[in-house]
C-alpha cells in the first residue's frame, strides 16, 4: 500500500514538471506582464545582451566599443488599429546601429548608422498593428517586436547601455513618462490624445496625406505576376524650396530591380548584381542586356529636353527638363517632376497583389536645400486623368507617400554668402571665413579662425585668392589689423552683395549684386530676402521681377527678368594671362518707402536682411554691420591713394 502510495506522488511530480515545459513549447510568447494595464499603445524597449569588442581601450574608458543586443516592442491593446506606427528611443551613448529587424529608420538613413542622440523607428514590412478585437487577441497581428544589434561606447558591465527615452511618435498619442523594470527594460503606456482633432474616421482605410516641404508619390499603376509599373511624382510645395538637377535614390528591401524606365534614367546602367545574384538564376530565360539597373541602392536623375517627346524614353507629361524643379511660387507649372518605371520582384513577392515601396528615400540637388524623408506610408490610391480625353480618371493599384521637408544637417555648410557695405561706410563687411566650409588641408599661410578683413568694395569683383594686394593695401589705408596668417577665403560657390544704398526722409533704397564663383551657370535662378521690419515698405526691384512672398512672412523674392534669368558661371577674363577670372553677375537696385513703416532706423540695422536664400539655400551672413563713420575720407580721394599703396606693395614684391 505504501509502495502504491509512493509511486502516484512520483507520478504527479513527473506530469507537475512536465506540463509547463509542454505548454512553454506550443504557446506563443506572451506580451509582458506590465502591457496588460495600458488600453493604448505600449512600448518596451529591453536590453538583452551585450560583450566588450576591440580595440581595448584601456587609457580612455569612455571610447571603449561593446557589443549590444536590445528589443524594441510596440503592442497594440486599444480599439482602433493603429496605421503606419512610428516610435523613438532615446539612444544616448553614441550607439552605431548595425541592423534593425521588422524596422527601418524614418529620416530615410540606411543601416548601419550612427543613432547617437535618438532617432524614430518606422514599421517594415508589418507597418499596421490591429487589435486584439479585430484578431481575437492574435499577439502576432497587434504587436511588433524590433531586434537591434549595435555597438554602443563607455558603458561597460555591469552598468546596463539604457535609451533617455522611449515613445510613440504617430500623431493623435500622449505618452506617460517612461518607468524601468529592474535595470534593462523600460516601458512606457500611450492613449489616445482627446484634445486631439484628427482628420480621419476609425472607418478609413489608409491615412490620410500628410504636408510637406517636398513629397513624393509612389504610385503602381498596372501590377502582373512577376513585375510592375510604377510613376513617381515629386512634387514641390515649399515656396522657397528648389531642386536643380535633382538625383533620387532609395533602398531595394526585398531584390527588386530596374526593367526599363520612362522619363527619368538610372545614373549608372548596372545588371551585374542581377547576372551573379539571386536575380539572375530566378529570371533565366531574361535578357539581362536591356535591364537598366540592379543596384540594391539606384540612383534616379532626370532627362534632358531633347528626350521629352523620345518614343521610348519620354512623352511622359512633367518629365524632361533637366532636373530643375522649381517654387511653385515662381512656376507652378514647372514644380513637379514625373517618371515611370518596370520594377521585376522576387520570391517570396511573386504575385500581383504583393507590392511593397523601397525605403529609405533621399533626394538631393545642386545648391539647394538638404531634405530630409521619411517612410513611405500607405494613402488611398491616387487618380490620373484619362489620357484619351475621356471624362472617367483611372486609379492607381496602391499608392505611398514619401514626406520630405528641408533641414540643416548637423555640421552641413552653407552654400553660398552675403557681405553687407552702406554709403555711409567705404568698406565692406567680406563674407565669413570659412563660411560655407574650411579647405580640408588649409595651407601655413590661411587662418580658417581669423576673422575676415574689411574689404573695398572693388575687391568683390576679384576671386578670393586674387584680392591679397587690394585687402592689405586697404587695410594699411584704414589703420586696420592684419592678422598673421591671413584668414582663409568663404569657399562659396556663390557670393551676393547687400549695399545700403541711399536713405531719405520718405524711402530708401538697396543694391543687390549676385556673384557666380563657380563653374556652373544657374538658368532660372532665384533669390529672397527677408526683411524683418522693412519688408511692409518694399516697393518695386528695376532690374529682376519682385515680389513680397505670400505665405512667408517679410520676405522678397527676385528673379530675373526675360533675357536676365541666366547666371552665368565664372569665365576667364579678355587677358587670361594677365587678368584674375570674372564672375557671372546679376544686379538690382530695390526701393522701400517708409510710409508703411514709421520710425524705421534703416542704418541701424532695419534695412539689412535677417536672412538671404539662393535657389533656396540660406546663405552665410556676416555677423557685423557697417558702422557709421560719419569723419570718413571723400571716396575721390580714397581710390587714387589705395592705388599708389596697391602698386608699391606690388614693386616691394
Amino acid at each position: 500500500m505504501a509502495v502504491s502510495l509512493i509511486r502516484l506522488l512520483v507520478l504527479d511530480l513527473i506530469i507537475a514538471a512536465i506540463i509547463p515545459i509542454a505548454l512553454c513549447q506550443t504557446e506563443a510568447p506572451s506580451p509582458s506582464p506590465a502591457s496588460d494595464s495600458c488600453n493604448g499603445i505600449f512600448v518596451s524597449y529591453a536590453y538583452t545582451d551585450g560583450a566588450q569588442i576591440p580595440p581595448n581601450l584601456k587609457s580612455d574608458p569612455t571610447e571603449q566599443p561593446y557589443r549590444f543586443e536590445s528589443t524594441l516592442t510596440v503592442l497594440n491593446n486599444g480599439l482602433e488599429e493603429l496605421k503606419s506606427w512610428r516610435a523613438f528611443v532615446g539612444f544616448q551613448h553614441n550607439e552605431y546601429l548595425v541592423s534593425a529587424s521588422g524596422a527601418v529608420l524614418a529620416n530615410g538613413t540606411g543601416l548601419p548608422t550612427n543613432v547617437g542622440g535618438g532617432v524614430v523607428f518606422a514599421g517594415y514590412p508589418s507597418t499596421d498593428l490591429k487589435t486584439a478585437i479585430e484578431t481575437a487577441g492574435d499577439v502576432t497581428q497587434m504587436q511588433v517586436q524590433v531586434k537591434f544589434l549595435g555597438t554602443q561606447f563607455g558603458v561597460a558591465s555591469p552598468n546596463v547601455p539604457m535609451p533617455t527615452n522611449v515613445s510613440l511618435v504617430n500623431d493623435g498619442f500622449v505618452c506617460s513618462k517612461p518607468t524601468m523594470q529592474g535595470t534593462s527594460e523600460m516601458q512606457v503606456c500611450c492613449t489616445k490624445d482627446s484634445n486631439y482633432k484628427s482628420n480621419i474616421t476609425i472607418d478609413d482605410e489608409f491615412l490620410p496625406r500628410q504636408n510637406g516641404d517636398l513629397t513624393i508619390m509612389f504610385d503602381v499603376t498596372r501590377t502582373y505576376e512577376s513585375n510592375y509599373w510604377a510613376q513617381i511624382t515629386i512634387s514641390n510645395h515649399n515656396p522657397l524650396g528648389r531642386l536643380d538637377n535633382w538625383m533620387l535614390s532609395w533602398d531595394w528591401m526585398q531584390g527588386e530591380f530596374i526593367n526599363s524606365m520612362k522619363g527619368a534614367y538610372p545614373d549608372v546602367l548596372d545588371t551585374t548584381d542581377c547576372i551573379f545574384g539571386e536575380q539572375g538564376q530566378y529570371y533565366q530565360g531574361l535578357d539581362f542586356s536591356n535591364v537598366l539597373n540592379c543596384e540594391r541602392r539606384p540612383t534616379i536623375i532626370d532627362l534632358p529636353p531633347t528626350k521629352a517627346n523620345d518614343t521610348t524614353l519620354g512623352l511622359i507629361p512633367f518629365c524632361c527638363r533637366n532636373g530643375t524643379i522649381l517654387p511653385p511660387s515662381m512656376d507652378p507649372s514647372r514644380s513637379t517632376s514625373v517618371f515611370q518605371m518596370n520594377v521585376y520582384k522576387m520570391p517570396p513577392a511573386i504575385n500581383r497583389s504583393e507590392l511593397s515601396p523601397p525605403q529609405n528615400w533621399n533626394i538631393s540637388g545642386t545648391l539647394n536645400p538638404d531634405y530630409q524623408c521619411g517612410s513611405p506610408v500607405r494613402v488611398s490610391a491616387s487618380q490620373f486623368a484619362n489620357p484619351s480625353g475621356l471624362a472617367s480618371n483611372s486609379t492607381a493599384v496602391a499608392s505611398w507617400q514619401v514626406v520630405c521637408n528641408i533641414t540643416q544637417p548637423k555640421g552641413a555648410s552653407p552654400k553660398c554668402c552675403v557681405s553687407f557695405s552702406a554709403y555711409y561706410n567705404e568698406s565692406v563687411v567680406p563674407c565669413r571665413t570659412c563660411a560655407c566650409g574650411c579647405p580640408s588641408t588649409p595651407s601655413q599661410t590661411c587662418s580658417t579662425s581669423a576673422t575676415a578683413i574689411l574689404l573695398p568694395s572693388e575687391a568683390l569683383l576679384v576671386p578670393f585668392e586674387n584680392r591679397s594686394a587690394l585687402t592689405k593695401a586697404w587695410a594699411e589705408l584704414k589703420h586696420l589689423n592684419l592678422p598673421n596668417p591671413m584668414p582663409c577665403g568663404d569657399n562659396c560657390g556663390v557670393s551676393i552683395n547687400w549695399h545700403l544704398y541711399t536713405d531719405y526722409s520718405r524711402g530708401w533704397t538697396a543694391r543687390i549684386t549676385i556673384f557666380n564663383w563657380g563653374e556652373t551657370s544657374f538658368a532660372d535662378w532665384f533669390a529672397a530676402v527677408q526683411m524683418d521690419k522693412a519688408a511692409p515698405g518694399f516697393q518695386k526691384a528695376y532690374s529682376f521681377n519682385a515680389t513680397a512672398l505670400d505665405g512667408v512672412n517679410n520676405t522678397v523674392f527676385m528673379q530675373g527678368i526675360e533675357g536676365l534669368n541666366y547666371l552665368v558661371a565664372e569665365t576667364d577674363a579678355a587677358n587670361p594671362l594677365k587678368d584674375p577670372r570674372v564672375p557671372g553677375k546679376q544686379q538690382s537696385v530695390i526701393s522701400f518707402t517708409k510710409k508703411l513703416t514709421p520710425g524705421i532706423d534703416v542704418p541701424a540695422g532695419a534695412g539689412f536682411p535677417s536672412k538671404v536664400f539662393f535657389n533656396g539655400e540660406e546663405c552665410s551672413l556676416p555677423l557685423v554691420l557697417p558702422t557709421n563713420n560719419s569723419h570718413r575720407k571723400s571716396p575721390v580721394m580714397t581710390i587714387p591713394v589705395l592705388l599708389l599703396i596697391v602698386i608699391f606693395l606690388l614693386m616691394q614684391q
